[in-house]
């Protein structure tokens, strides 16, 4: 027997139930790609129909769309765009899968698994403002104690986190910084 290893499969779910995985935000980003749906599914291998009804049917648990398609005028030319809740599905998606795929693959990261973090270390607060650098990006967060805490954290994490003012946010204090992690 080979070397076991974990494995794992992201999905996204709503009200209890199975909403999408993989499959689904691979033709979303390829709809991204291609501009249009009938060229993304046929490059997924996958037929107009059956790529149109697991669009629907994800729109459909979600509640808004996903993508968006205009018909093209007298010469053709129709096609699709993703939605910002799209965009958004597809950050959080690769993210966490990100995330994941180095958890498994580095197998020193097992050792933060077993890591507390003190609940004293642990304040919530709301953003107040946001200031974007080249680089970094400093949140400031007012919390209901009298006091407000500044964070220096990447400009790629405030967007992938998609932290603006008056988000809800936790700050999660170690003794040499500040962190942030949003609630939803």
């Amino acid at each position: 027997m080979g070397k076991v290893k974990p494995a794992f499969k992201v999905w996204f779910e709503t009200k209890g139930s199975h909403l999408f995985g993989q499959g689904t935000i691979k033709l979303l980003e390829k709809v991204g790609e291609e501009g249009t749906l009938g060229r993304a599914a046929k490059e997924m291998g996958m037929s107009y129909r059956y790529a149109w009804g697991l669009i629907r049917e994800a729109e459909k648990k979600i509640g808004e769309a996903l993508i968006k398609t205009y018909k093209g005028g007298m010469y053709g030319g129709g096609g699709a765009k993703l939605t910002e809740k799209s965009l958004s599905l597809i950050r959080q998606y690769s993210r966490i899968e990100a995330l994941l795929t180095d958890l498994v693959e580095d197998e020193l990261s097992w050792e933060g698994l077993f890591v507390k973090i003190s609940a004293r270390n642990r304040i919530k607060g709301e953003v107040i403002s946001v200031e974007k650098g080249d680089v970094a990006a400093k949140i400031k967060i007012s919390v209901k104690v009298p006091c407000t805490i500044t964070a220096l954290i990447t400009r790629e994490a405030v967007e992938d986190l998609e932290i603006s003012k008056g988000d809800h946010v936790s700050a999660v204090i170690k003794s040499t910084e500040v962190m942030v992690s949003k609630e939803t």
